[in-house]
């Protein structure tokens, strides 16, 4: 009875996958909104007692799940960026400058402040405090789509626009952010399994901070050149796959570089969204890249939409009988107070640059919308496996309230606020362009 409920509940999820895009365009709901109220009146209907919801019980298949919900999404995302980022070349660095001022600046602040909040306030052992930091640091490359680029622009109209700028800042944050949260996921697990000591700081600065960081990068890039070099330019016409339009290469490309990565001791996330970007800036004009973007976003999307009915159904059925007020708290917090202000503080947020760039309220904008998602859930799953102490219910109830509350509460704000900064930007647009042409008639 369970398994077959498990395919109604799969065909349901499907069914919701292919009409809510369409239903909801003009509404200030999301799916996953959608996806999540529809598992939570599920789980209060008179579902078999054994469905496997206990997040600790079933740990290790939620790992796995939300592990390839994320690497799908980072293939998908890193297809999507057209704005170029190639490692020799310093001048292309600087176009990203408030993607690394979030990840650089932003990331450490939030995890620092959620962290203080577990441990000062809540009473958490180090270990599991630093932990919900780490957990709840990443921004959510699957949960965000109604705020991050469309996908890759190819053909005629490839080059970068500048009207993107705060959709590519969440974006390419989102892309990246998913990887650089690992390491305090791995001090966290120090902590719980060796103890904090001063010995524990050489390896897990020149390791799990740095080492792992760019094994991951460079196994990511050399993937990704291989395979636009057979796609591309291989000299036999039938490895030459983007002449063909075999769109499926994504899933080759994304299995194989999380593959590498992590058989390399680097972290895959890195290497996946440095194996899309890498093959991104092959032939980057070629439509065979919107085809392979439109491939990712369709599997993640199902993927998502059927973890996120189980997350709604595990949210009545006892996911949040943990959850107290300390932990409404720090979720919370994190939401309105630390993700918003740690990432105006990174961003400059209270004053305007001149030119092109951020406009102050896009600032604020990229600054308050920090999506918790799927990949809260994977790095929670992962450290409960590696140290039991970290898969405690509380840490379940709490992460899964505040994914749930960052649905809800960046779903409802996300198609009003994006709508109203491209209008102020097209009206800046406007204006600036009868500046010039007053100064042009008056010269």
């Amino acid at each position: 009875m369970t398994s077959d409920l498990v395919y109604v509940v799969a065909g349901g999820a499907l069914l919701l996958a292919i009409v809510l895009p369409e239903l909801l365009s003009r509404w200030a709901v999301s799916s996953p909104m959608v996806l999540v109220g529809v598992g939570m009146l599920l789980g209060l209907t008179s579902l078999p007692d054994g469905l496997p919801l206990d997040p600790q019980a079933n740990r290790a298949v939620i790992e796995h799940v939300t592990e390839l919900v994320v690497i799908v999404a980072l293939m998908g995302v890193g297809l999507a960026i057209d704005r170029p980022l190639l490692v020799r070349r310093v001048r292309s660095w600087r176009p990203w400058g408030p993607t690394w001022r979030l990840l650089g600046i932003g990331m450490p602040l939030s995890i620092a402040g959620v962290a203080l909040l577990g441990w000062w306030w809540a009473g958490l052992p180090l270990a599991a405090a630093v932990l919900l930091g780490g957990v709840l640091a990443p921004t959510d490359p699957v949960l965000a789509s109604d705020v991050q680029v469309a996908g890759p622009r190819t053909g005629e109209e490839h080059e970068v626009d500048e009207e993107d700028e705060l959709r590519f800042t969440l974006t390419s944050e989102a892309g990246l952010n998913d990887g650089l949260a690992f390491p305090f996921v791995y001090l966290a697990i120090l902590i719980a399994t060796e103890g904090l000591s001063l010995a524990l700081v050489p390896t897990w600065v020149g390791f799990y901070l740095v080492g792992k960081i760019v094994i991951g990068v460079a196994a990511g890039i050399l993937v990704g050149r291989v395979l636009a070099y057979l796609a591309f330019r291989s000299q036999s016409a039938s490895l030459r796959v983007a002449e063909r339009g075999e769109s499926l290469l994504a899933l080759a490309a994304l299995v194989a570089a999380y593959g590498v990565g992590e058989v390399a001791h680097g972290y895959g996330f890195l290497a996946v969204f440095a194996c899309a970007m890498t093959f991104r800036s092959a032939e980057r004009s070629h439509d065979y890249h919107a085809a392979m973007h439109d491939v990712a976003e369709r599997l993640e999307r199902l993927l998502t939409l059927f973890v996120l009915l189980v997350l709604g159904i595990a949210l009545t059925r006892g996911l949040l009988e943990s959850l107290d007020l300390r932990g409404v708290a720090i979720g919370l917090g994190l939401i309105f107070v630390i993700r918003p202000l740690a990432g105006a503080l990174s961003l400059g947020a209270w004053r305007a640059a001149p030119g092109p760039g951020l406009t102050k309220g896009e600032k604020w904008a990229a600054a308050f919308f920090g999506v918790r998602g799927i990949g809260s859930i994977y790095y929670l799953a992962y450290a409960a496996g590696e140290a039991d102490e970290l898969g405690t219910d509380w840490l379940w109830s709490t992460v899964g309230f505040t994914v749930v509350a960052s649905v809800f509460v960046h779903g409802v704000l996300a198609t009003p606020v994006m709508s109203r900064i491209g209008r102020d930007r097209d009206r800046a647009a406007e204006e600036q362009a009868d500046e010039e042409e007053a100064a042009e008639r008056s010269g």
